[in-house]
């Protein structure tokens, strides 16, 4: 009896503990950042930012209000799959990332959504810094081959452009433009501890 009541308090240390706001490492080698955009008007492009220069991922699975996401991404990271649009985009028509190296999201609020979330927060590219709600949702942790404690997150969400300073398009002969200005986000990100 003199023992469970000394373990007792030892397993109540440890519940309270795992309540806590964990931090997450950014895994980018099961990660990926991707963008996709319409392209003269009937296909589209997609995208995607391939390194994280620093990352800080903080959740609370009992009090969502306390996570926290920051990220901040090397603009000139970006890669289409095509050199020379590669080019372009990272010149002064698009991110111009010589005058602008980082693109950077910092959540605000982090709220549940039944099974998923809704992560608002500032996103700043070209140093223009509007307010975006992104759609997530976010696995159980399991345990890797290594030891390590892994979790899984999707992040969606639409954005405009032209809000960031990113105009540069030409007009179609036949109507309609080269870049569409709406840009849906996807990011799958894998976090481990």
């Amino acid at each position: 009896m003199r023992s469970l009541l000394l373990t007792l308090p030892l397993l109540l240390v440890s519940a309270v503990a795992q309540a806590e706001p964990l931090e997450w490492k950014f895994d980018a080698a099961h990660s990926q950042l991707g963008f996709k955009v319409s392209h003269l008007v009937v296909s589209s492009v997609s995208g995607r930012f391939k390194e994280v220069q620093s990352s800080n991922i903080v959740i609370d699975d009992q009090d969502p209000s306390k996570s926290h996401v920051e990220l901040e991404i090397k603009a000139d990271s970006v890669n289409t799959d095509e050199p020379k649009r590669d080019e372009h985009l990272r010149g002064a028509d698009f991110f111009d990332t010589a005058k602008f190296p980082t693109l950077k999201f910092v959540s605000s609020k982090v709220v549940k959504a039944g099974k998923a979330y809704k992560i608002t927060g500032a996103l700043t590219i070209r140093d223009v810094t509007k307010q975006v709600t992104l759609d997530a949702t976010l696995s159980a942790p399991i345990k890797n081959p290594w030891g390590k404690q892994v979790r899984a997150a999707t992040l969606t969400g639409k954005i405009k452009r032209a809000d960031f300073g990113l105009t540069w398009n030409k007009t179609l002969e036949a109507g309609g433009v080269v870049v569409g200005d709406t840009v849906a986000l996807d990011l799958q990100v894998e976090v481990t501890r």
